[in-house]
Parts: structure tokens; C-alpha cells; sequence
């Protein structure tokens, strides 16, 4: 990974990465680990589902558990208190309309790791955020989504 690479979030997404993390090293691990040596004392490993199952979902634990150790590295959390509060950064909730008659819609910009779309949080790499980002209340923007163009305007930033 590049020296420069960091991952941003919020004060709060460092914590429920960090309280994962500490679930799956305390909880899940030792978890999986019982179910492979019980399926081991069921014999032949070569046609033993069990152990395979095991043995996939220990595989599956373990890269979250390195991703999230790598995430959390690297992570940059982001301080609001240091910005404008009007200009559109990450960490930041943004109120658009989408131009000409849309409904208010309201995202806070988070990093990757802690977007959650049903839960109002897009992740700052999302083709929303990046059009959002850096612009202020009444801004008009033009962002390029997938299925084309929207024209939004900022009416709130908190």
C-alpha cells in the first residue's frame, strides 16, 4: 500500500471497526476454531463437509480480521471542528435537492469503511459524494452518476 494511502473516517466509525475487530478476535475466532476440532474428531478430513465449512468460514474470518487491522492502520479520522462548517468534507452531513422539483435528500460522507446507504451514509469514493465534496451551501453541482447527469443544490451542511 502507498505511504500516502489512509483511509478516512469518523471518530465514530473508528470505534465500531475497533469493536469488531475486538468481536472477532474474542468471540468469532474461538468460535470457529471449536467447530474445526470438533469436525477433526469426526475422522477422514477428505469427504468431512463440516471441516470444510469450518475451515472456509475461519478463512472468511480471517481476511475481515486483516482488513480491518489494515483499514484501521492506516485510518485518518477526520476532525469537522478544523473546517468551514458550511463546505461539504467528510464526516459531514449534506441536505441536496436535485434540481428542478426533487425531494431534500440528507447523506452524511463517510469513508468506505463506514458506509451504510440504508443508513444514510455514503462512502467519500461514491460518485454522490465526490460531486458533493468541497462545495458549500447553495452551491448548484453537476455530478456524474452512472445513468448520467444530476444537477443538485446543497441547501444544508451540518
Amino acid at each position: 500500500m502507498p505511504a500516502d494511502e489512509k483511509f478516512p473516517m469518523t471518530a465514530e466509525g473508528k470505534q465500531n471497526l475497533e469493536k469488531e475487530l475486538e468481536d472477532l478476535r474474542l468471540n468469532q475466532r474461538p468460535k470457529i476454531i471449536e467447530r474445526i476440532k470438533i469436525a477433526r474428531s469426526y475422522g477422514d478430513l477428505s469427504e468431512n463437509s463440516e471441516y470444510e465449512s469450518a475451515k472456509n468460514e475461519q478463512s472468511m474470518l480471517e481476511g475481515r480480521i486483516a482488513t480491518i487491522e489494515h483499514m484501521l492502520q492506516y485510518a485518518e479520522v477526520v476532525d469537522n471542528a478544523d473546517t468551514d462548517s458550511d463546505i461539504v468534507n467528510v464526516g459531514k452531513k449534506v441536505t441536496f435537492v436535485e434540481q428542478p422539483d426533487g425531494d431534500p435528500e440528507t447523506y452524511q460522507i463517510v469513508g468506505a469503511a463506514e458506509a451504510d446507504p440504508l443508513e444514510g451514509k455514503i462512502s467519500n469514493d461514491s460518485p454522490i459524494a465526490k460531486g458533493l465534496l468541497g462545495n458549500k451551501v447553495n452551491d448548484v453541482v453537476t455530478i456524474q452518476i452512472p445513468a448520467g447527469n444530476m444537477i443538485v443544490k446543497i441547501t444544508n451542511v451540518e
